[in-house]
């Protein structure tokens, strides 16, 4: 375990898995600046990005900035795949057994991204392809997060109990519904990364109403939890640092969640422009990754807490 390694290598492999958060994090929003700037078939075929070429060529119909543009966001996927895989080396190394699983999903799911990556552009950015292609990337996220954590040794404090937990859990189905509800919506709406691209044909107010209305059932649900932490006791052996540590969290996701909901009705009613588009998905990620890492933290994917680490099961006092 992490505890029994030199400081050094317990540091390295702490500096790569936020390096590996960071690089996932990134390759969407670099996907996103694809799409915006219309670059999404600047390399118009897959795995080459011209005909007979893995590299641009100056025979390519496209604009050169879009197609360096989508070369460079392809190019990142190299970068990320060294860092899972640099992970995976460390924790073979470090003889983390807990760490395993997740450290080979990472790299699974990269090479599982460039498939789907291949799909996207052979379906000319079909916008089913390019949903399934960032909600792929949120997986991986959130499995990016499960390991910054758990290298810090989770699971093994600050649990709560089963109330806030399910909660928890609610708070991440309904967020998940939430961002593929936007996925339907972008997919209907006018940034399909190429003039070309086709549209799922849904009526844009309709699915952004929809949208919208699970963003508020989020924020109600959301309130309830915060106002459970703030009346009962839901930590494991309470604790005031970890109990304040929950509402610091809590409040956080708030904030974001909110900023979300501004954003989203400011771009809507002023004709869905680039940078709005472009800092919601910022916030997509952002909300995402603070949503798993309190679940994280709070237990949730903790199947059965081993015995002699983690207090009794707690109860709800009031």
């Amino acid at each position: 375990m992490a505890a029994t390694l030199p400081q050094t290598a317990t540091r390295v492999g702490r500096v790569l898995v936020r390096a590996l958060l960071f690089a996932q994090c990134a390759i969407v929003v670099t996907g996103g600046a694809v799409r915006l700037t219309k670059s999404g078939l600047g390399c118009p075929t897959w795995p080459e990005c011209a005909p007979g070429s893995f590299l641009p060529s100056p025979h390519q119909a496209e604009d050169p900035l879009n197609i360096w543009i989508e070369f460079v966001n392809r190019l990142l996927t190299f970068a990320l795949f060294a860092i899972a895989v640099a992970v995976v080396i460390w924790v073979l190394r470090s003889r983390r057994r807990d760490l395993r699983l997740l450290a080979a999903l990472q790299v699974l799911g990269i090479i599982g991204q460039a498939v789907v990556g291949g799909i996207t552009v052979l379906t000319k950015l079909h916008p089913a392809a390019v949903g399934s292609h960032f909600i792929l990337s949120i997986a991986l996220i959130a499995g990016a997060v499960a390991l910054v954590e758990r290298a810090k040794g989770y699971p093994h404090r600050g649990l709560v109990a089963p109330v806030a937990r399910n909660m928890i859990r609610a708070l991440l189905l309904l967020g998940l519904l939430v961002i593929m509800m936007g996925i339907v919506v972008t997919g209907s709406g006018p940034h399909a990364g190429d003039l070309a691209a086709p549209r799922f044909g849904f009526d844009i107010r309709t699915v952004a109403w929809l949208h919208a209305d699970l963003v508020i059932a989020f924020v109600g649900l959301l309130l309830a939890y915060i106002l459970l932490l703030h009346f009962a006791t839901v930590v494991v052996a309470p604790d005031p640092e970890l109990s304040r540590k929950r509402k610091v969290e809590s409040k956080r996701l708030l904030a974001i969640t909110l900023g979300q909901g501004a954003i989203g009705y400011i771009q809507y009613f002023t004709g869905v422009p680039e940078v709005l588009v472009l800092a919601h998905l910022i916030g997509v990620v952002l909300l995402w990754s603070t949503l798993v890492r309190h679940g994280v933290r709070a237990g949730v994917f903790a199947m059965r807490a081993k015995a002699g680490r983690v207090a009794p099961g707690a109860q709800l006092t009031r």
